[in-house]
C-alpha cells in the first residue's frame, strides 16, 4: 500500500506548486524555504533557410506573426454542443498568474497527457488580461502557441469558449485522435 509521501508530483503539479509557493510568505519566526527554479523545455530549432540561419524559438521570444495564420477553428455545431454541455469537457487547465515560460510548459505537458489519455475536448483558461484595458499576454500567446510544431501534433482545432466557460478568457481545444488505437 502506498502512502501520500510515496507519490511523486506530476509536471503540472510541480509547476502549479512553484507558482503558489512563490506568492507566499513564511510564518512569523520561520525561515523562508528555497524554491528551485523550474527547468525550461529545450528550445526548438527552426530549419535553416538559404537566406537566414537557424533561429532558436522560445516561448518568451515567440510573438504572433504580423500576418497571423488562420488557425483551424471549431465548427459551429461542435462549439454549440460544448457550450451547452452536450459534449463533455474532459479536462481543464488554468494558466492564471503564470509567466509565459511556466504557462507554455504546463500547457504542453497538459495537452500531451490528455492526448495520450484519449481525451478529446479540453478547456484552457488564460484569463482576460489586466484591468487597464490591455489584452492579457497569455490570452494573445496561447492561440499563437497552438500553431507551433509541438502543439500542432496534439491540437486539431480551437476556438474561444462560451461566456459561462470564461468567454474570451478561455479556449476550447479539440485534440487530435490518437493513431494506432
Amino acid at each position: 500500500m502506498s502512502t501520500r509521501r510515496d507519490r511523486k508530483l506530476s509536471e503540472e503539479e510541480r509547476v502549479l506548486w512553484n507558482v503558489i509557493a512563490r506568492t507566499t510568505s513564511p510564518l512569523k519566526g520561520r525561515r523562508a524555504v528555497e524554491i528551485p527554479e523550474l527547468p525550461t523545455p529545450a528550445p526548438e530549432k527552426l530549419p535553416a533557410t538559404p537566406v537566414q540561419s537557424a533561429q532558436v524559438l522560445t516561448p518568451a521570444s515567440l510573438t504572433p506573426p504580423k500576418r497571423q495564420y488562420v488557425a483551424h477553428s471549431l465548427d459551429e455545431p461542435t462549439r454549440d454542443k460544448l457550450s451547452k454541455g452536450r459534449l463533455p469537457i474532459e479536462g481543464r487547465v488554468d494558466l492564471h498568474g503564470m509567466t509565459q515560460d511556466e504557462a507554455y510548459s504546463l500547457l504542453l505537458h497538459f495537452l500531451a497527457r490528455a492526448h495520450a489519455g484519449g481525451v478529446r475536448y479540453v478547456l484552457v483558461i488564460t484569463g482576460k488580461g489586466n484591468s487597464k484595458g490591455g489584452d492579457g499576454v497569455l490570452r494573445r500567446m496561447v492561440p499563437a502557441w497552438l500553431n507551433t510544431a509541438p502543439f500542432r501534433m496534439l491540437v486539431s482545432s480551437h476556438d474561444h469558449a462560451a461566456r459561462h466557460h470564461g468567454g474570451s478568457g478561455a479556449i476550447y481545444i479539440r485534440l487530435r485522435r490518437r493513431t494506432g488505437i
